[in-house]
């Protein structure tokens, strides 16, 4: 392994001055989803545009139909030509801050604070998701050019500012723009830590489809007391629809919707045996004690291996302070699925249809709306020659093996790189379970942000080894 020891020293001299640089990007409330903060996104993205370009990058803007790419190339001369091609991707777009009010410190001005254990943490909306994540791999990028003199492989980082709402946007950029993104390889870090000491490689993301649908009954709303009991009440025809989503086992009951779901390797389901999932942990965590999902399957399975249907919200009606006795004329639901195997969102669509339109009575309309961003499931075999790398780097950093892991969430994007630039992702990252992504007082812990960027660099030492190594 190449001697990387200048680097490492230079990331941990320079630690403060890399938890300042995050604090720049920290106190942009670049909330994509939301008009009123569009232009702290472009201020954002302008931002990181120019911390490329001054550590070396050709950096520019491009627009999007959604929020602005900061695209930035780096490209070392003398690499022997089969350096490999690296796109790094991040977002800088972050989650509303709502609820403020559960907020101990304003969300847009970090702050670090010690905890307890001694331990000292980032506290900002973004901290974990993904700003804190996005800037370990930069950071580690920089003390490496510092201390070597430029990167061992071609990189160009992409950064998008619609990740938490319409991916569509960066899927059109992406199709538009696949030579210019050719790579080998795209290294993602969104993801977390198998425990506060080991790493974790994610192999597997479920897919996400978010539905609306809106059942209207009467022309308008109602006096509950002239038209109660005569009258259709659509929250009534809702939610026995979604009543009858799952079986008494948590079995989903949409037609079609197992078709394409594989069952797991035995090998893969081994070794996720082996890793003792904590599951009362996980569910106490939470306030809960019983596993909901499907019968028949661990805790780490159903978050992990099977399809889920989800109800996120309900509207219909009054909901306002004190009694107002109405029947609503319409009453509506959003829904996200959850996809594995090759589940495809057309198929999940074509079955929510069918069955709604089943149990839909004659004096009832629906209608539907799709909320985009749609994602297939995504699996990199364990294999992989990036995975082997990234596995020896992280053990090198951390002193354990990384645990291969899948993950329940879905990053559209990766699906959107395996389909249109036919390239698998790395998905590497250093949040914990209790950093809050997406809830009041996100935080990152420093030492996440410390090791996360010393990993990259470990990272980039493998892919410098091999190559100085010549070619069989």
């Amino acid at each position: 392994m190449k001697n990387i020891e200048d680097v490492l020293q230079g990331i941990d001299g320079a630690l403060d001055e890399s938890v300042a640089r995050l604090f720049e990007l920290l106190r942009y409330p670049s909330v994509g989803t939301d008009p009123a903060y569009h232009g702290a996104c472009r201020d954002a993205a302008a931002w990181l545009k120019r911390l490329l370009a001054e550590m070396g990058f050709k950096a520019r803007l491009d627009k999007t139909t959604g929020q602005p790419v900061v695209v930035a190339e780096y490209a070392p001369k003398g690499l022997p030509s089969h350096a490999p091609r690296i796109l790094f991707y991040g977002h800088y777009d972050v989650q509303p801050p709502d609820p403020l009010d559960l907020w101990e410190s304003p969300p847009f001005e970090p702050q670090l604070r010690k905890g307890t254990d001694g331990e000292e943490r980032i506290f900002a909306r973004g901290a974990v998701d993904d700003k804190g994540q996005l800037m370990t791999f930069l950071e580690a990028s920089r003390a490496w050019i510092k201390a070597k003199g430029g990167l061992p492989f071609h990189l160009t980082v992409l950064l998008e500012g619609d990740e938490e709402g319409d991916s569509t946007h960066l899927d059109r950029y992406v199709a538009e723009n696949r030579a210019k993104l050719k790579s080998d390889v795209v290294f993602i870090c969104d993801t977390g830590m198998w425990d506060a000491k080991t790493p974790a490689i994610i192999t597997r993301l479920r897919g996400c489809i978010a539905e609306e649908i809106v059942i209207s009954g009467p022309s308008k709303d109602l006096h509950s007391g002239y038209y109660g009991g005569a009258a259709r009440n659509p929250i009534r025809v809702l939610t026995k629809i979604l009543g009858e989503l799952h079986d008494g086992n948590g079995k989903v009951t949409l037609p079609g919707f197992y078709d394409g779901v594989d069952p797991v390797p035995a090998s893969t389901r081994r070794q996720w045996k082996s890793l003792n999932f904590p599951a009362k942990k996980y569910l106490k965590g939470v306030g809960l004690s019983i596993p909901a999902g499907e019968k028949g399957y661990a805790v780490y399975e159903q978050i992990w291996s099977r399809p889920t249907a989800e109800i996120n919200g309900i509207y219909s009606g009054y909901t306002g302070a004190g009694s107002k006795t109405v029947l609503p004329a319409e009453a509506m639901a959003k829904l996200t699925f959850r996809l594995v195997g090759r589940q495809t969102p057309a198929q999940i669509r074509k079955g929510l249809r069918q069955f709604v339109k089943a149990r839909l009575p004659a004096d009832c309309k629906v209608r539907y709306k799709s909320e985009g961003g749609d994602s297939m499931a995504v699996t990199v075999a364990e294999t992989s020659p990036w995975v082997r790398l990234a596995q020896n780097a992280l053990k090198q950093e951390w002193g354990r093996a990384p645990v291969l892991m899948a993950e329940g969430a879905s990053i559209p994007v990766v699906g959107t790189f395996k389909s249109l630039l036919k390239v698998d992702s790395l998905l590497i990252g250093f949040g914990r379970e209790d950093d809050g992504a997406h809830s009041p007082n996100e935080k990152y812990d420093v030492t996440s942000f410390r090791k996360g960027i010393r990993s990259w660099a470990r990272i980039i030492a493998g892919l410098a080894d091999q190559q100085e190594r010549p070619k069989s």
